[in-house]
């Protein structure tokens, strides 16, 4: 038993290295556990049947529907960040809230919390913010460190509000941990735990979390106007141009959303329509000529309308009737994309966008594979059997176990990613805590607004990579490190809403889902 524990301990160890190291967290997370195995099975400690299994974990990861939507939805943020339509948005309502230096701050929020759940992809969001509203804030009269934390933290909201690739991720994770854990604990008929109860779990807290954001902001600022956009606060803002500006993502994150929760399509589905969606919103954006327009909007209304049939039509209602209006729609939906890619090839936004996509999952999915390998050789040596004692030996008991567990993702956030933790932690920490009565859903909630935090924890939060990538020279380190801490405290007292108050991330699945 020591020797595996020795081997456990020298194999976590090394795998931390080698992500610290700098190379790819894929071949880390491969690498370390595979090198660890053969060593281990040469000394006669670990049994090599164990990779035996690997294969076939492999096919699940390629096999699994779920894991699809998270191309789709990360083609929908780089599509709707593409489009252009932040620029507008920003200015839109930097002019409703009046052109102060509380409004200019509140308004970059507003917006953050708005495209950071259409995107849901940190970089983006934030290079996004930094090019539009950092000189708009600094000229406004907004400090700098509070310009620089505001733009870092709202940047990673799409991690919290839904639909987010982070809570796709975590849905699978818990999902798949809760069932085994609660079968192995003597439930063999537990409640299944899906991304749509994350989604819905995941809601109130992320605009609680919004909602603290404000009234710091609020707290910090005075709502005197700068002399430079003093002239903006004058002006008019038509209710076509507000429309203009933010219906277009805001139905699209509703009609996703809204599918999901209301029962009408699974996870998968409704990525493929925010991906079909930002696909015809992006080329309707960019200008069309008459024809090709209409086709275009023609395309999104049969979108809605299909959805709708879907929404009030069952298997005892169905006609011929309405399979004929049905297979219309679908072929002015077809013709919709048809145009809209066509457009955006010819414009050359549509490689670069599928480029992007190739490049984001395939890192999500090389860190999925390699982290299944991970997990069958930490069971190799034990050390599911190890944990499970471990945690049982905690003060406290199951929440002792809880906290152990918050306080090591908190901590694992200053050095590792988000994807990296859920897929070292989750199958390796979360079997103690899935197997008792604590709740699914709030315990995946509760994971998922402490791995927000490490997109803002030095000296590895990506969100101020991106940020010191892309700002001025004015605005150094020390500034950046200052400017986000305020709001790394504001998510750790979002935290503790969250487990005082567990109604907010279980009430609205209970209310949707009725589990």
């Amino acid at each position: 038993m020591i020797a595996d524990e020795m081997f456990l301990l020298g194999m976590m160890l090394a795998l931390f290295a080698g992500i610290l190291s700098g190379i790819p967290a894929m071949l880390a997370i491969a690498g370390v556990p595979l090198l660890t195995a053969v060593i281990g099975a040469m000394v006669g400690v670990f049994d090599p049947g164990f990779l035996n299994f690997f294969p076939a974990r492999v096919y699940g990861v390629m096999s699994n529907p779920l894991l699809m939507a998270v191309p789709l939805f990360v083609l929908m943020g780089i599509l709707l960040e593409r489009s252009r339509l932040a620029e507008s948005m920003l200015e839109v309502l930097g002019r409703m809230l009046g052109g102060s230096t509380r409004g200019m701050a509140l308004s970059v929020l507003v917006f953050s919390a708005i495209i950071a759940a259409s995107t849901g992809i940190v970089g983006a969001t934030v290079v996004m913010l930094v090019l539009i509203s950092l000189p708009a804030m600094l000229e406004a009269g907004v400090p700098k460190r509070l310009a620089t934390g505001i733009i870092c933290a709202s940047g990673t909201l799409g991690q919290i509000i839904p639909p987010s690739i982070l809570l796709v991720l975590l849905g699978d994770q818990i999902g798949n941990t809760y069932l085994e854990a609660q079968q192995k604990a003597g439930n063999f008929a537990p409640d299944p735990v899906s991304v749509g109860d994350l989604f819905a779990g995941a809601l109130l807290p992320g605009l609680v979390l919004v909602g603290l954001y404000a009234l710091y902001i609020f707290a910090r600022l005075r709502p005197a106007a700068g002399a430079s956009t003093v002239r903006h606060a004058v002006a008019s803002v038509g209710i076509g141009e507000v429309l203009s500006s933010f219906a277009p993502p805001l139905l699209l994150i509703l009609a996703v959303l809204g599918s999901i929760l209301a029962g009408i399509a699974t996870t998968t589905e409704a990525a493929g329509l925010g991906a079909i969606g930002a696909l015809m919103l992006a080329a309707y954006r960019g200008g069309l000529p008459g024809p090709q327009r209409n086709l275009v909007l023609l395309g999104v209304l049969s979108a809605f309308a299909l959805m709708a049939l879907r929404l009030f039509s069952d298997a005892r209602s169905e006609s011929t009737g309405l399979g004929v209006l049905a297979a219309g729609l679908a072929v002015l939906l077809i013709l919709g994309v048809a145009v809209a890619a066509w457009r955006l090839w010819f414009a050359r936004l549509l490689q670069g966008t599928v480029r992007d996509t190739l490049r984001i999952s395939g890192m999500v999915f090389g860190i999925v594979v390699a982290a299944s390998l991970l997990a069958l050789v930490f069971r190799g040596f034990g050390g599911d059997e190890i944990v499970v004692e471990a945690m049982k030996a905690m003060p406290g008991g199951e929440w002792g176990a809880l906290a152990a567990v918050m306080l090591i993702v908190f901590l694992l956030g200053f050095v590792l990613e988000a994807v990296e933790i859920i897929y070292i932690v989750v199958p390796l920490l979360g079997p103690p805590i899935l197997g008792t009565d604590i709740s699914p859903v709030w315990f995946g909630v509760l994971l998922a607004m402490n791995l927000q935090t490490s997109f803002l924890t030095p000296p590895f939060g990506f969100a101020l990579f991106y940020f010191r990538s892309t700002a001025p020279r004015h605005i150094t380190t020390r500034d950046i490190y200052v400017g986000v801490a305020p709001f790394v405290v504001l998510q750790l007292v979002g935290l503790g809403l969250l487990i005082a108050f567990p109604a907010l991330a279980t009430w609205l699945p209970e209310l949707v889902f009725g589990n």
